[in-house]
């Protein structure tokens, strides 16, 4: 109905101008959003690493502080002697350590023994693992160092000073934690947060992930969220960002940052990774606000344009209605329906074209009708002569071979006619069979279905063409047949069958004039059954492939362009179907696949 168009027209143009108008807010709300999701993760990044330079800044101070010490540098002295006891120098670091609030302090010598530790005391005589590392690192500033304690592995921000009073010069290793305390050091904006994740182990573990807001133990719900983002870093080395969804609640969505925080040496090793997320709360509310808002919009639009089309739609549609009625009248054969022109304007105009046209159409009417019929004949001779010329070649040349043997050989002229005889009464059977069929409105009949053995009907189409393939006077034609020995039955009608691969068979002896191989092969392929008529002739262009099976369509001189269209038509009536594979040249495979026989067939 017009109305109901024009209704139609109307609601969708106020919904897409209000999805328009939210979308473009939308999209101008997430990009400002993002924006400022950029800006404040840039500002947190910038106060961690200006909290971290002040933190380290502290951390050298206060180990030079220690270097320059009365008490260590008597240590340093009393440790380049000839005989040095670092026994009474056991507890220094400790309490130096205490006094100066570091939480890593080792005296180190030369030969890197540790003389004293503050953090794990009974390492007192081992080497420092790292003192290569540390002695490169001397007098600059300070650096990210994993220390292992006691108790496992920590993350802290160390520095080093060396005390020269004589020729073994004495180490000084000072630093502290990189924990939850120096994290909640950081002014964090409202709605962001930080967490820390230590690198060690060569998987991820939620139970590294520190974050100064809850204990570690609580910490086993970051693992499935974190782990790809954490993995990719630790393979880059660079910065990501990745949108994580700790819920099914979009306004629990995070967007988190992630920036790794490498150590000193020249691989430059990955100790820990900073992860930065800002909540997505503030963002997914106002969406929310901004689609309630274009719902109510749209409501009230849409009201009014029910409003606005039904208004005009009374004025319209009347016209219309009477021009659809007639229509609808022609539709149902009164060729003779009338609209009335009230006026000069568009449905006026409309409304005189369809009277003249409805004129018009009484007239070809009959006219159109005798074409038809002429066309629907033409089209059933085509197929009966068709049909009718496969059987009466075998019927011409078994009768030529009668001639032949009453001629060249009388005494087995009997054996040739009892078999030729059977021969002509199984095609003159096949013919009135054809004719019918055809009479049955000029169309091709629909299939008897019944169990039936694919090869036993290759078998007898080879052998009602075997005079042909060895005709004197004419290039020989190899038959080469591979069938399924197990093939099992389909459900077919017999004769259809024999039709069908009987029009493919002449089809390829007519594409090898100078003679070739006929190959026929049958096999099982799924649930289907393969029947394969393949020859060495001429062989088909690819456009001539596309079009092999369009009715009325030949290469052939003297063909109709119907055979391989009925072929066709049989293979689909049987629930299969048929392909074509060809190259110029190299010959032509035409396959057929039928489904293989139910048991209730």
């Amino acid at each position: 109905m017009f109305r109901r168009k024009l209704l139609t027209v109307c609601a969708l143009t106020v919904f897409l101008s209000v999805a328009a108008v939210t979308w473009v807010v939308s999209a101008l709300t997430r990009r400002a959003f993002d924006r400022s999701e950029d800006e404040r993760t840039a500002a947190l990044v910038t106060q961690f690493r200006r909290e971290f330079s002040r933190q380290g800044e502290v951390v050298a101070r206060r180990v030079e502080a220690i270097a320059a010490s009365e008490a260590v540098n008597r240590m340093a002295v009393a440790l380049n002697r000839a005989s040095p006891d670092p026994g009474p120098y056991f507890e220094l670091a400790k309490d130096t350590a205490e006094s100066s609030q570091l939480d890593f302090l080792e005296f180190v010598k030369s030969d890197g023994s540790i003389v004293s530790s503050a953090q794990w005391p009974a390492k007192f005589g081992y080497l420092e693992s790292a003192f290569e590392a540390l002695q490169a690192a001397t007098d600059q500033g300070a650096f990210l160092k994993p220390e292992e304690l006691q108790d496992g592995r920590v993350l802290g921000l160390f520095a080093v000073r060396v005390i020269r009073v004589g020729e073994l010069p004495v180490y000084v290793i000072g630093g502290r934690r990189l924990d939850k305390s120096f994290l909640a050091t950081l002014d964090m904006p409202l709605g962001t947060h930080v967490l820390l994740y230590q690198n060690r182990g060569e998987h991820f573990s939620a139970e590294l992930v520190v974050d100064p807001s809850t204990d570690s133990t609580e910490n086993k719900h970051f693992s499935e969220e974190l782990e790809p983002l954490v993995d990719a870093v630790r393979r880059s080395k660079r910065e990501m960002t990745r949108l994580v969804q700790w819920s099914g609640n979009p306004a629990g969505d995070e967007t988190i940052h992630a920036i790794p925080l490498l150590g000193a040496g020249l691989d430059h090793p990955l100790l820990a990774i900073l992860l930065i997320g800002n909540s997505r709360r503030i963002y997914v509310e106002l969406i929310q606000r901004i689609r309630s808002a274009a719902v109510m919009v749209g409501g009230i639009g849409i009201v009014l344009a029910i409003l606005v089309s039904s208004w005009a739609a009374a004025r319209v549609t009347r016209p219309v209605e009477q021009l659809a009625f007639a229509a609808q009248e022609v539709a149902a054969g009164n060729w003779n329906a009338r609209v009335d022109v009230t006026g000069d304007d568009e449905l006026g105009q409309l409304a005189d074209s369809f009277n003249r046209m409805t004129t018009e159409l009484l007239g070809q009417k009959e006219r159109l009708v005798q074409a038809e019929r002429v066309a629907a004949w033409r089209d059933v001779a085509r197929r009966l002569a068709h049909e009718l010329k496969n059987p009466l070649f075998p019927l011409q040349l078994t009768v030529e071979n009668l001639m032949r043997a009453r001629q060249q050989n009388p005494a087995q002229f009997e054996e040739v006619f009892q078999e030729s005889s059977k021969t002509l009464l199984t095609e003159i059977a096949n013919l009135k069979e054809i004719i019918g069929r055809f009479s049955e409105f000029s169309k091709m009949p629909q299939p008897r279905l019944e169990r039936t053995q694919v090869n036993d009907v290759i078998r007898g189409v080879t052998q009602l063409f075997q005079a042909q393939l060895e005709a004197p006077g004419h290039p020989k034609i190899g038959c080469e047949l591979h069938l399924d020995p197990h093939l099992p039955p389909v459900a077919a009608d017999t004769e259809l069958l024999h039709r069908a691969i009987s029009n493919l068979v002449l089809n390829a002896m007519d594409a090898m004039p100078q003679g070739g191989t006929l190959t026929l092969c049958t096999r099982e392929e799924s649930n289907k059954v393969q029947i394969e008529v393949a020859d060495t002739g001429l062989g088909l262009t690819p456009e001539q492939c596309e079009q092999i099976f369009t009715p009325y369509y030949t290469s052939k001189p003297n063909g109709t362009g119907l055979g391989l269209a009925i072929v066709q038509s049989v293979v689909s009536d049987h629930g299969g179907r048929i392909a074509v594979r060809s190259e110029p040249g190299r010959g032509t495979s035409l396959v057929v696949e039928l489904p293989k026989s139910s048991e209730s067939v």
